[in-house]
């Protein structure tokens, strides 16, 4: 049989599936793909991943190289993330990051849960690397959103977790350093703290990343004091009123 006469046109919910997968496709932030790119990850015939891609682009939400014919995420893409950015008051964090990382010559970055993955959505003193987004069990950051999980959630409360919730923080080192001004090559150590709402779930993960020789044993009670005051303050910035944990006295 041809391609013509066994695939047929997907419609409705199925329709609307495959075009978020096709977008899904481009979260590694990598090269361009092409239609063959997008029909090797989505498992669909080439015609297909074409046909999702070139409605896509006439949506605005992929656009498309003249001279490659490769595609890539669109304005459409950038104007929702924009907005999105704003209406959880994202932009508000900024200032505290930065305030935070000038304070602690670290690097501090604001996380979220995207699924079964950890996404980078706020830094300072710069912001992270767009959309980074890693499995949650990799990252200090993705293990603290595991173990203050939102109700609508699965929940993986194993003992490493349970440990998690118990210090309130993780702490972990990395032999790889971290970027930009922080960049020494002796490796990384990376602090995580929850931004807890009212029902003690955790809404993002707040982390601190440097090098031993800044985040040394002798301040890591200092580093974590930091990471929390930071956190209670994010939790004022970043939840609705209702939300918020009372005060402590």
């Amino acid at each position: 049989m041809t391609e013509a006469t066994t695939v047929r046109t997907p419609t409705g919910a199925q329709a609307v599936q495959r075009a978020l997968e096709v977008l899904h496709s481009f979260h590694d932030n990598g090269p361009d793909l092409s239609a063959s790119d997008l029909s090797r990850r989505l498992g669909l015939p080439v015609s297909t991943a074409h046909r999702l891609a070139r409605t896509l682009v006439g949506a605005g939400f992929l656009e498309q190289d003249v001279r490659t014919a490769r595609y890539r995420l669109g304005p459409a893409m950038t104007e929702l993330g924009r907005l999105s950015y704003h209406q959880r008051g994202l932009h508000l964090a900024a200032p505290e990051l930065a305030d935070l990382a000038a304070r602690t010559g670290a690097a501090a970055d604001l996380a979220l849960r995207s699924g079964p993955h950890v996404v980078s959505v706020a830094g300072g003193p710069v912001p992270p690397l767009a959309g980074l987004r890693r499995p949650l069990r990799s990252t200090a950051p993705g293990r603290v959103l595991l173990a203050w999980p939102r109700p609508d959630e699965p929940a993986a409360l194993d003992e490493e977790l349970a440990d998690v919730r118990a210090d309130g923080f993780v702490r972990e080192e990395s032999e790889t350093a971290p970027t930009g001004a922080y960049d020494t090559g002796y490796g990384t150590r990376t602090l995580a703290v929850p931004v807890l709402d009212r029902s003690g779930h955790a809404r993002f993960a707040l982390s601190l990343r440097a090098a031993p020789a800044v985040m040394t044993d002798e301040r890591g009670a200092w580093f974590l004091a930091q990471a929390r005051a930071c956190a209670q303050a994010l939790e004022i910035l970043l939840l609705p009123p209702a939300e918020r944990r009372p005060p402590t006295a």
